[in-house]
C-alpha cells in the first residue's frame, strides 16, 4: 500500500526515473518516449524508442543497456526510419512500436503507427537483429493504432491485437491472418466504458499481452478527459489462452498513473503510456518502460503473481465475446 491511500501499490517507480532522456541522445532529438521492449539472447534489454524531432515526426531509435536500468548504448543514428517514398503511409512518421517475438519465425514482430495523411494504421515490420528489416507494409486502415501482436497462432492464425476508431466508440479489437498480410475474423476484445468511468469512451493496449497460466494478462491504457485535459492512467485485464478475444476478468480501477513531475509536465502532461515490458529471470518481474508526459521514458516494476492477484479480487467479471 502507498501512504494513507489504501490502494494496493502494483508497480513500483525506479528510483533512476527518468531513465532515458533526449539529451541522452547521440543526435539531435527534441522528445524521446513510448519504447518498445524486448529481451535479447545475451540478456541484453532493447528499447526500440520513439524519437520526435522539431518538425513533430517520429523515427524509431534502439538503445541497449545490460542490465536494462542504465549504461544505455544508444544507436548513432536512426534504427528504424519513415520510408515514404516506398510507403506512403509513413509520410509524417512512424511511432509507437510493440515487438514480439515470434519463435516460429525466429523473428521479432515490431507492430508500429504509420502516420499519413489520411491518419494513423498499424504496419508491421520483422528483423532478427534490429539491424535490418523486412517491412510488410500497412496492415490495419487509418484510423487504427496500439496494436501487438500474439507470440503464438490462435487456431492456425495469427492474431493482431489493436485499436480502430470507429464513430461507435475507440475499443480494443483482435484480428486474425493466416500469414500476417490478409486480416480479418475482428472480434471486440475490451470496450471502453461509459459514463463516468476512469476508461470511459476511449482505450487502447499498453504492451504486448503476457502470456501466463491463468491467461493472456492486458495492461491497457484508459483516457479521461477533463476539464484541464486528458488523464492517461492504466489498467488490468484477463483474457483465455486458447480464445483471446473472451475476456475472463477485468478490474475496475486504474492501477497506474501521473503522479511524478516527469509524468504530470512535459510535452502532453499527465501520460503515462507503456509499449513494452521484459520479464525477469524469475520469471515473475515485470519490468514496465513507458512514456512520461510524451517526452521521457521511465520503468516501473511489477509482479505477475500480484497483478493476477489483485485481478482475481477485483470486482468486475467480463461478459465473453465469442
Amino acid at each position: 500500500m502507498t501512504p494513507n491511500s489504501g490502494y494496493q501499490t502494483l508497480f513500483h517507480r525506479h528510483e533512476k526515473n527518468p531513465i532515458l532522456t533526449a539529451d541522452d541522445w547521440p543526435y539531435p532529438a527534441h522528445t524521446v518516449f513510448n519504447p518498445g521492449a524486448t529481451r535479447l539472447p545475451d540478456g541484453t534489454t532493447l528499447l526500440l524508442c520513439r524519437v520526435e524531432d522539431r518538425r513533430g515526426h517520429s523515427h524509431l531509435c534502439a538503445a541497449r543497456s545490460a542490465n536494462g536500468v542504465d549504461g544505455w548504448v544508444i544507436d548513432e543514428e536512426p534504427t528504424l526510419k519513415p520510408e515514404p517514398a516506398k510507403y506512403p503511409e509513413e509520410l509524417w512518421g512512424i511511432e509507437d512500436p510493440r515487438i514480439t517475438f515470434v519463435e516460429e519465425l525466429g523473428k521479432h514482430v515490431i507492430a508500429y503507427t504509420a502516420f499519413s495523411e489520411e491518419g494513423p494504421g498499424v504496419a508491421l515490420a520483422l528483423t532478427e537483429d534490429f539491424r535490418s528489416f523486412q517491412r510488410c507494409g500497412l496492415v490495419m486502415q487509418p484510423d487504427d493504432k496500439d496494436a501487438a501482436l500474439l507470440p503464438t497462432r490462435i487456431d492456425g492464425n495469427f492474431a493482431l491485437v489493436h485499436r480502430p476508431m470507429h464513430d461507435s466508440g475507440t475499443h480494443v479489437w483482435i484480428s486474425f491472418s493466416p500469414d500476417l498480410q490478409n486480416w480479418g475474423g475482428h472480434k471486440l476484445m475490451l470496450p471502453a466504458r461509459k459514463g463516468g468511468w476512469w476508461d470511459a469512451n476511449k482505450v487502447g493496449l499498453s504492451p504486448p499481452l503476457i502470456a501466463t497460466p491463468e491467461g493472456w494478462l492486458m495492461i491497457y491504457h484508459g483516457v479521461r478527459h477533463t476539464a484541464a485535459g486528458a488523464i492517461y492512467r492504466l489498467g488490468l485485464a484477463l483474457f483465455a489462452l486458447d480464445k483471446p478475444q473472451v475476456c475472463l476478468a477485468r478490474g475496475d480501477s486504474w492501477v497506474f498513473g501521473p503522479e511524478t513531475s516527469y509524468e504530470r509536465h512535459g510535452d502532453v502532461g499527465n501520460v503515462t503510456f507503456p509499449c513494452g515490458y521484459t520479464v525477469g529471470a524469475d520469471g515473475d518481474t515485470i519490468h514496465l518502460y513507458y512514456g512520461a508526459a510524451d517526452t521521457c521514458i521511465a520503468l516501473a516494476t511489477g509482479s505477475v503473481r500480484e497483478v493476477l492477484g489483485w485481478l482475481a479480487r477485483s470486482e468486475e467479471v467480463c461478459s465473453s465475446t465469442d
